[in-house]
């Protein structure tokens, strides 16, 4: 199998596993906000945004080792899991730790809003951390390892499980946000059990005989992961958290309804980039490396910029029909979260070149300088524009990320970016964003110049679609 469809194939699979689910979980976005309430929605998602960047800080970051050494067959499997899971099991126990921190940090700041709401849920985000942690681990082990398939029939499970137990803890004994906390909490545990069986982990599983050299090995890579963990948690969520501390939890709720649709694009980015991250490490050594990174890329860009293109165009029907009645106005806020998001897809594509490669701390430097930029742009940002200031930072940070590890990339990868045709596409959607801000009362205006510039960016990217169906169905490609 050429390594064009390898990718496609991974992609596919990857994508039936994990597509679906997160539609499901935007298909009850309003059954949540029905629930939860602005405040609540926006008080849940702080939360959450609170475990995962513990989840990266108790863990070191362990899982990027686990996929990146599990992949690669020159490591022994047993000893990369084993070695992982030591590593999850000790940042579980010091991520108890959260409780008196965050204790002490609302004696000190006793007014904070986001203080008070997470010391109030301090024990629960604490198991949330934990079985997240496991769960996490013993995922991406099994993908590492080849198992592809088991690992997206694992996403529908763990999705389904969850929306199973949020119907029954929210609806059933509205439980506001401890039932959405403790559902997650069910469904990875449901999750560690299937693939602790299916997969057979035990049998990976040993605390005697460890290499120290490995140990060594696999903290190197994941250590400098953890600030860079860090500077992408700023960037995504610092957002919400400034907009809750200097606005409110409604205003957060707000935002946080105008990502939902947006990050669709996410959606496929990520289910692309897990299955390029394989690819990527299996050919880091090959002669005819920056020409396989240029055609995927100019593939992977003209993707984006449709399916950013045409959210552009359904964004406002999609609030419409799948939001709660006091979160409509939130359309008017995703243009820039689109625009956001497509930098953040390709931000994430050149840092697949830092993981193949193994350079963890030009990763770190360039996550770095955006998320200074972010918090920088906040402050003022909000202040001037509320939430619509917030989505304007998160453009300009990502966009920056982008344009650094282009430049620095270009040292380790020599592929062509197709400048010309980037900055066409997103003049385009830049128009659309303005259309979506500034058109309110004529749908005609608003819909006839929303199709009209998809079907331009549809024509534009045409040619990349078909250049990839002919590599795919190639039986061997030798560029």
């Amino acid at each position: 199998m050429n390594r064009y469809r390898t990718l496609a194939a991974n992609t596919v699979i990857l994508g039936l596993g994990q597509f679906g689910s997160k539609v499901l979980v935007i298909v009850m976005m309003r059954f949540y906000q029905g629930a939860l309430g602005k405040t609540g929605y926006g008080e849940i998602n702080n939360i959450i945004d609170t475990a995962t960047l513990l989840m990266s800080l108790v863990t070191l970051s362990i899982g990027e080792s686990i996929i990146r050494f599990g992949i690669d067959k020159a490591y022994d499997n047993k000893q990369v899991f084993s070695i992982g899971m030591r590593v999850t099991f000790a940042g579980v126990v010091c991520g108890m730790l959260f409780v008196p921190l965050v204790g002490l940090f609302t004696n000190i700041f006793p007014d904070n809003n986001v203080l008070l709401l997470l010391r109030d849920y301090a024990w629960l985000t604490v198991l949330y951390v934990t079985t997240g942690s496991v769960k996490s681990s013993c995922a991406l082990f099994v993908r590492s390892i080849g198992h592809v398939k088991l690992y997206a029939i694992d996403g529908i499970l763990t999705t389904a499980m969850n929306i199973v137990f949020n119907i029954f803890l929210l609806f059933t004994f509205n439980l506001g946000n401890v039932g959405y906390l403790l559902s997650v909490i069910l469904a990875d545990i449901c999750s560690i059990v299937f693939l602790s069986f299916t997969a057979h982990l035990k049998q990976y599983l040993t605390f005697t005989g460890l290499s120290h050299d490995m140990i060594q090995t696999m903290l190197r890579f994941c250590i400098p992961m953890i600030p860079t963990s860090v500077m992408w948690w700023i960037i995504n969520v610092s957002d919400s958290f400034m907009i809750s501390g200097m606005i409110g939890f409604e205003a957060s709720g707000i935002y946080k309804a105008a990502s939902r649709f947006p990050s669709m694009i996410s959606i496929f980015s990520g289910i692309f980039s897990q299955a390029w991250n394989m690819s990527a490490i299996t050919e880091n050594n090959s002669s005819t490396i920056a020409k396989f990174y240029t055609n995927v890329f100019d593939i992977f860009q003209s993707t984006v910029y449709v399916i950013a293109s045409a959210l552009m165009v359904l964004i406002k029907p999609l609030i419409i029909l799948f939001a709660d009645e006091q979160f409509l106005e939130a359309y008017i806020a995703a243009p820039f979260i689109v625009m956001s998001v497509v930098y953040t897809c390709f931000s994430t594509f050149m840092g697949s070149v830092y993981v193949a490669s193994k350079q963890s701390m030009r990763s770190m430097v360039t996550a770095a300088i955006g998320a200074v930029l972010n918090i920088g742009l906040n402050l003022i940002m909000i202040q001037l524009w509320g939430i619509y200031g917030a989505t304007f930072a998160s453009f300009l940070s990502f966009l920056t990320i982008f344009i650094v590890r282009a430049a620095d990339t270009h040292r380790i990868v020599n592929m062509d970016l197709r400048l010309p045709k980037m900055a066409v596409n997103v003049v385009l959607l830049m128009v659309m964003g303005a259309v979506i801000f500034m058109v309110h009362d004529n749908d005609l205006l608003f819909y006839g110049s929303l199709v009209l510039l998809f079907i331009v960016i549809l024509i534009l990217n045409f040619r990349a679609g078909l250049r990839a169906v002919r590599m795919v169905l190639k039986k061997e490609v030798i560029e």
